[in-house]
């Protein structure tokens, strides 16, 4: 594979260099803005300021049951989703991109404080099942629509889709990357987190936010 690309200076940089370009500035960032994120989720999940609406179930939800084996990739996101800053190679970059995902993360909040939600009752004894207990007890049902689990995970599949494609990765990389986000979104039914309607809103949000914020342009030139 071609891994040689231009960015900062106009120089040339194989890949390891860019994994490596600025390490603690992405690993200290990315981990930063995910503990902000989840300060505000939690608080609007806690403290709604208008009576919670229950989200409807569909016939797409009663055709998925629960799958246990799809917990492990609902819990992936928090991987995915981390990956994009490892693939720039300057802080600018880096910084770009964690405000234009800030940008759908707080829209997503909006909604949440404007309009809060939640997943109805699952009739799922979750104690006999390993790890769903305790995902149910951190994670629960409510600022479901729209998922930004979902949201998320094709806005981060966009960027590393079309980075890597500005990398020179073989079409692998670019199925796995697909694969991996829809092995996240099917997650987010398979363990009943949320409804069909909080995904098609969560793609309606990343598609918007895709869009809006030029995401392409960016990857393909930072």
């Amino acid at each position: 594979m071609d891994y040689l690309q231009a960015s900062e200076n106009h120089s040339t940089w194989t890949l390891p260099a860019i994994l490596k370009a600025h390490l603690w500035f992405k690993a200290l960032g990315t981990a930063a803005f995910t503990g902000l994120f989840f300060v505000a989720y939690f608080y609007l999940l806690k403290n709604p300021v208008r009576p919670v609406t229950t989200i409807p179930v569909t016939w797409v939800d009663q055709a998925i049951g629960f799958e246990a084996i799809a917990l492990p990739f609902y819990l992936s996101l928090w991987v995915y989703v981390s990956l994009p800053p490892f693939f720039m190679s300057t802080r600018r970059a880096v910084t770009s991109y964690g405000l234009r995902i800030g940008l759908l993360c707080s829209a997503g909040l909006g909604i949440f404080y404007c309009y809060p939600n939640a997943t109805p009752p699952a009739n799922i004894d979750w104690a006999l099942i390993p790890g769903m207990a305790f995902l149910k007890g951190v994670d629960a049902a409510g600022n479901a629509c729209p998922s930004l689990h979902v949201a998320t995970a094709i806005f981060s599949c966009a960027w590393l889709h079309w980075r890597f494609s500005a990398l020179g990765f073989s079409p692998a990389w670019k199925s796995a990357n697909f694969f991996w986000c829809v092995a996240i979104v099917y997650s987010t039914l398979a363990t009943k987190q949320h409804v069909a309607i909080d995904v098609a809103g969560g793609i309606a949000l990343s598609l918007v936010a895709v869009w809006c914020l030029r995401l392409k342009k960016h990857a393909l030139q930072c």
